[in-house]
């Protein structure tokens, strides 16, 4: 072998290296006949999962990420945590015995209270308790899945936060009835979350868990734990390749992160003080959409991104990246997810 050709092996190898960080991926359905937006069909969830065996991703349970943030250890060089929202049944009849094979963990989040009304294509207790038996951890996703970021119309905030304190408590206490399991984590109805909700998840004792993409990190913070979508057009196995090769910015301080958005702060502002050490902030980028936005560096640590346009009616998001020096082909990563008015479904 030619010396620049085993050169070129070495570096091919060394960038092909999982990420030292944890990535968490989001699935919905995993099925052809569902809307395309949440789902992925079962050949790519097989792929995906291949994917990840072959090259030597150490898939762990979304406890023991948690476990290990929570008491400040190491995050595992290559780890990745799988996560399904809402409960469907083709979990059940379609993912669950393909991750079984693999013997991969993972983790569902469910509505107890769209279970018990078998509202929409949902699993029922019994397929949820033999997931459970089979070592599927169970957690929550709010009573009935209501949108829990801010009051409904003509609702007081304190009415508000009764309602959702109501909401959470319920939930878990109904997956701890049929399951036996009490995780107090809560996955956000559609990734939607404000300040005075996670003051109030933070306050339950609960970790709250969004759907703004990321990876994670020793600074994330446990009441907006990122995730990375693997539906759709994410499923494809060159973008999900790249998203499992993402590093989480090392955080100082959200100084401007308020995903709330009103008419008199639209286009929204972004503020992060983080750690500059494995990345050059003159290659910092954000991104609104299709529009790049290059941030305004306020002092060595803290930077600001604001669109030029005002972001729409529902739900966006700044995505900001930046390559790391130390791991070619390695980007940090950070979402910060937006709503301004209220969303649709």
């Amino acid at each position: 072998m030619k010396l620049s050709t085993l050169w070129l092996t070495v570096i091919l190898l060394w960038i092909l290296q999982p990420a030292q960080a944890a990535v968490v991926l989001i699935y919905h359905h995993i099925a052809e006949d569902t809307p395309r937006v949440s789902s992925t069909t079962e050949d790519e969830f097989r792929q995906h999962l291949t994917y990840l065996q072959e090259n030597d991703f150490e898939v762990i349970g979304l406890d023991t990420l948690l476990q290990q943030l929570q008491q400040g250890k190491a995050v595992a060089d290559n780890a990745v945590v799988i996560t399904f929202d809402d409960g469907y049944e083709n979990n059940f009849t379609t993912a669950h015995p393909i991750l079984m094979e693999f013997g991969f963990p993972y983790t569902i989040f469910i509505s107890p209270g769209d279970i018990d009304n078998r509202t929409g294509p949902v699993m029922s207790w019994p397929q949820i308790k033999q997931m459970s038996d089979d070592g599927v951890l169970v957690a929550n996703h709010a009573m009935y899945h209501e949108k829990m970021a801010q009051p409904n119309p003509n609702e007081s905030e304190q009415e508000w936060l009764a309602r959702m304190k109501d909401t959470i408590v319920t939930a878990e206490q109904r997956i701890k009835e049929e399951t036996g399991q009490s995780h107090q984590w809560l996955a956000y109805p559609y990734g939607e979350f404000s300040p005075a909700l996670e003051s109030l998840v933070k306050e339950l004792g609960f970790i709250g868990i969004g759907q703004q993409s990321g990876a994670v990190g020793p600074t994330t913070k446990l009441t907006r734990l990122p995730r990375f979508p693997a539906a759709g057009r994410f499923a494809d196995m060159t973008d999900l390749s790249q998203k499992l090769r993402t590093l989480p910015f090392s955080i100082i301080q959200h100084v401007d992160a308020n995903p709330m958005v009103h008419s008199e702060n639209n286009p929204p502002v972004l503020t992060l003080k983080v750690e500059v050490e494995d990345f050059r902030p003159a290659q910092l980028r954000c991104y609104a959409g299709m529009e790049v936005i290059e941030p305004d560096w306020l002092d060595d640590q803290t930077f600001q991104a604001q669109a030029s346009k005002a972001v729409n009616q529902g739900r966006s998001r700044y995505n900001c990246t930046a390559p790391s020096i130390s791991k070619r082909g390695y980007f940090y990563w950070y979402s910060q997810p937006w709503l301004y008015g209220r969303s649709s479904d």
